[in-house]
């Protein structure tokens, strides 16, 4: 009889437990990439019995089998901060704090004091590291965003389309810059561009065209003297021809106009190709109608402070720069484990591995079934409060009716007590 007793008690403590795990996951409804734990239960044999018909079993009450989460996937919730992040799939962010790695499915990430992408604790996001040219490399380590310049770049290419007028004149005169009065004088028609030196200073170019004959034209290209900023310089001259359908006939014939940017820049001295699109859909043309500038565009560039960051589906942060580049910085690297739900956990949204969970793959959002990176995004907990509330009247009940076999048997024991007086 005393039997029901201990089957009682280890009754009331199994639903006990399933009422802890139940209001963890309740107390948890709102915590960013929180998993819901799910407890088994399982009976506890205590002897066996001959009887007349064979040998009877006789249970001594239940225990905790385990306790798992359940790695189901959770909602989105979209955020303003371009560093959230949520993972679409079974794959896990991989955090550390300088010493043991972590694995966590909460995106909740920003910048520490050093740039490094850190979340709430203060734990550094890894991932796949990128080299000054944007490349993305094999090598894995912290992931940061530094405030460094986007480089300077130099040009060299000028594309230029463009429509001279077929019906324009030959100027009287020979192309001027109108020494001393500084004015350029004698041309057709002319258009500016500006052109970057090594160190990112922009230097403006005006391309003058002077008509010369049928079908041909002179382009001047001029520049301020970097001697004396009042000044103009004209550096070079190209010739453009064109067939009677007003077609471009070939590249402009010369040589490139080389620049001088002052002693300031190395090398002072600067070769730039105005490309004017032969042979090209683009190419520059002669027509019977006004000028006008189709295409002017050039491959040089200042340099830039970083404006912001992008993350892609696949996890590649991309900086965007003030001189309108953009560069890769990282990727974010992600792992999954054969038996997740056999991962320790640490706390603060935190799974560590352990022998049971086996190793991590490790790999590139949208490979080896890791999932993909949702920018912007939070994946909310996977905690259903419906479900929690009918395990926690179930538990309630199993707890009360354990109870009630206490209580029963409390008053069995006080017959038994009796029968004596």
């Amino acid at each position: 009889m005393l039997t029901s007793l201990y089957t009682a008690v280890s009754g009331l403590d199994a639903n006990g437990t399933s009422l802890s795990v139940i209001g963890d996951n309740i107390a948890n409804m709102n915590t960013i990439g929180y998993k819901a734990s799910d407890i088994s239960f399982g009976d506890v044999l205590s002897q066996n019995m001959a009887s007349g018909s064979g040998t009877s079993q006789i249970g001594h009450g239940v225990q905790v089998s385990s306790v798992t989460p359940s790695f189901t996937q959770g909602s989105f919730q979209t955020s303003s901060n371009g560093l959230d992040m949520a993972i679409e799939g079974d794959g896990f962010f991989m955090v550390t704090d300088g010493g043991a790695r972590f694995y966590s499915r909460a995106g909740q990430f920003s910048l520490d004091k050093d740039s490094n992408i850190v979340n709430p604790d203060g734990l550094i996001l890894q991932g796949y590291l990128a080299d000054a040219a944007g490349n993305i490399t094999g090598t894995t380590g912290n992931l940061q965003i530094a405030s460094s310049q986007s480089p300077a770049r130099a040009s060299s290419v000028v594309d230029v389309a463009l429509n001279l007028d077929a019906t324009a004149a030959v100027p009287a005169g020979a192309f001027t810059l109108g020494v001393p009065a500084n004015t350029p004088a004698n041309f057709n028609s002319s258009t500016s561009v500006n052109v970057y030196d090594t160190q990112g200073g922009a230097h403006s170019v005006t391309a003058y065209f002077v008509k010369t004959a049928a079908n041909t034209w002179d382009v001047h290209y001029v520049q301020e003297d970097p001697a004396n900023a009042s000044l103009l310089v004209d550096v070079g001259t190209q010739t453009l021809t064109f067939d009677v359908n007003g077609q471009l006939t070939g590249a402009a014939a010369g040589a490139a106009p080389v620049f001088d940017f002052g002693a300031g820049v190395t090398p002072p001295i600067q070769a730039v190709t105005f490309d004017y699109g032969f042979g090209t859909s683009n190419a520059s043309s002669q027509y019977a109608s006004g000028f006008s500038v189709i295409k002017l565009s050039q491959d040089g560039y200042a340099s830039g402070s970083l404006k912001s960051v992008s993350v892609s589906d696949s996890g590649v942060i991309t900086g965007v720069f003030t001189n309108g580049q953009t560069r890769a910085i990282g990727q974010v690297a992600l792992s999954r484990f054969s038996a997740p739900t056999k991962l320790t956990k640490m706390g603060s949204n935190l799974y560590a591995e352990s022998f049971d969970s086996g190793q991590p793959i490790v790999g590139a959002a949208n490979t080896s079934g890791l999932g993909r990176v949702l920018s912007n995004n939070l994946e909310l907990s996977n905690v259903d409060l419906a479900t929690e509330f009918v395990k926690m009247i179930t538990a309630q009940r199993g707890f009360e009716a354990n109870s009630k076999v206490i209580t029963t048997t409390d008053q069995m024991l006080q017959l038994l007590v009796s029968l004596k007086q």
